[in-house]
């Protein structure tokens, strides 16, 4: 059995004075960040936390979230990390769904969140008092492996949004998933420059952790700031989905810096055009880059395509790569029997890193985790070799910048508008964030205010502004449907998508 608290344990036996986490100017050690634990345990615990309880994080990536990602977990609590994009209707969701207590945050103006929890502790001057004032407390003497470590929540607040329960066990089987794949050393320096809510950001911690290496935080990404941060701490490995990548290639090409540390550059979470792998692979030369697939729900690990600026030119640069060790793929028709190869259809994940259910959604946790396996939604195929192929997401799921975008969730939230008869949202290529969300609404005949600005106005007010679609076609003519009444976004779509190089994966 093993939780949150034994790569912790291990990296203060076998490198206690090496340096975990650098933040700006400050840095800590192994030793320090284990004392920082205890005592934000020890605080909690003083605050009237219990086994279970709920902490919410609404923060940007610091040494704070570090010790909260770890801490809380192996205090026993369960941690929440929010998404700090979200919009405020969306925020509450989250809070009141996980019944969190406690809300960490490095915000001054919190609104109506400051109802919605017990206690807010601001991670700008009361976390470091309450830090100062507490007794260490033992560390993973409280959890055990099927306990719940975290709820991360995807989607939003009109049906979609979920929180993943993640376990002990799944967060350390992802650990291992990605150092059987990835070759990471204990020397070895990683940028975490993804947000840390997001399973792309926190999606190496453990790994690095477990090894006694150091991590740098990033706390709001921006290329320039990257990579003077990749010459000033030579580091070697970073993660981030296919817009950051973009951004900082430019941004070397404009205004070059040392980046011969990099080893690892490593995407996931969105469609990656060609021209942007091209791109990297000229700005990083050092740099391997590696592909990884998965989802929150896998927690996330579960293929991985390495070496992929040498492989431009070869088929398989279109696929997710293999499932790494610890996780199996199958290929499964809608009757749950297993497709032979080259056959599409649902790609199904199993392994120890699969989630427990969604909190509180018996039927949608039902409905996904059947035979053992993760149904994850998409459609695909594995080759020969176990290479997987993904051609269609069944959910209609966007991916935006590396975050999920539910179509029926912004479908929603336009159908709200008085005038809106019909509305189909649905992805289309974007150079920079890999998808953009596209919606097609068809006004009510006596409509006469159903225009791109005040539909695109009105999702501002309800939605994250990474879900606002990008661009809004007004047609007079009913939406595309089959027989069964269903809206065709396929035909939509088509015509967007027509002349790309673009994976879909």
């Amino acid at each position: 059995m093993q939780t949150l608290v034994d790569p912790l344990k291990r990296a203060l036996q076998i490198r206690p004075k090496e340096v975990a986490v650098i933040d700006g100017e400050k840095t800590f050690t192994y030793e320090e960040l284990w004392g920082r634990c205890s005592r934000l345990v020890g605080a909690l615990r003083n605050l009237g936390s219990v086994k279970g309880d709920r902490i919410a994080i609404l923060s940007n990536n610091s040494h704070q979230y570090f010790e909260a990602y770890i801490g809380i977990p192996v205090g026993g609590m369960v941690i929440v990390p929010l998404n700090t994009r979200h919009a405020l209707p969306e925020l509450l969701y989250a809070l009141k769904d996980s019944g969190a207590k406690i809300l960490l945050t490095d915000r001054s103006d919190i609104g109506p969140l400051q109802g919605s929890v017990d206690l807010v502790i601001s991670l700008n001057g009361q976390y470091e008092e309450i830090l100062a004032n507490a007794v260490q407390a033992p560390l993973g003497e409280d959890s055990n492996e099927e306990d719940l470590a975290g709820l991360f929540y995807t989607g939003g607040t009109t049906g979609a949004s979920k929180g993943v329960m993640l376990t002990h066990r799944n967060l350390i089987a992802n650990a291992f998933n990605w150092l059987s794949a990835v070759p990471q050393s204990p020397n070895d320096i990683s940028l975490v420059m993804a947000p840390m809510f997001h399973a792309a950001g926190s999606n190496g911690i453990l790994a690095a952790i477990w090894q006694g290496a150091c991590q740098v935080a990033l706390s709001t990404f921006d290329p320039a700031t990257v990579l003077q941060l990749i010459e000033k701490h030579k580091i070697n490995i970073t993660l981030g989905v296919p817009s950051m990548l973009a951004a900082i290639a430019e941004e070397q090409q404009m205004s070059p810096k040392d980046v011969s540390s990099l080893k690892i550059l490593a995407h996931g979470g969105s469609p990656i055009a060609t021209e942007v792998i091209k791109r990297c692979s000229q700005a990083f030369t050092s740099a391997q880059m590696i592909e990884v697939y998965g989802a929150t729900e896998t927690s996330p690990l579960a293929t991985l395509l390495g070496n992929e600026e040498q492989l431009i030119n070869d088929p398989k640069a279109r696929s997710c790569g293999r499932s790494v060790i610890g996780c199996s793929i199958t290929i499964c028709a809608p009757e749950g029997h297993t497709l032979p190869t080259g056959e599409v259809g649902e790609v199904v994940v199993s392994g120890a890193n699969i989630m427990q259910g969604y909190w509180n959604k018996t039927e949608q946790s039902a409905a996904v985790l059947k035979g053992g396996g993760y149904w994850t939604g998409d459609l695909g195929y594995l080759d020969a070799q176990g290479y997987l192929f993904l051609v269609d997401r069944s959910k209609d799921m966007i991916v935006s910048g590396g975050e999920n975008v539910y179509s029926t969730e912004v479908e929603d939230i336009l159908y709200k508008f008085p005038g809106v008869l019909e509305a189909a949202v649905f992805g289309v290529p974007d150079e920079k964030w890999g998808e953009a969300v596209y919606a097609v609404v068809v006004p009510r005949p006596e409509a006469t205010d159903v225009t791109p600005e005040a539909l695109i106005a009105f999702c501002r007010e309800h939605i994250g502004g990474y879900k606002v679609p990008k661009g809004i076609d007004i047609q007079l003519e009913p939406l595309p449907k089959s027989g069964p009444g269903k809206v065709l976004k396929r035909e939509l779509r088509a015509p967007f998508w027509a002349a790309t190089d673009r994976s879909v994966n």
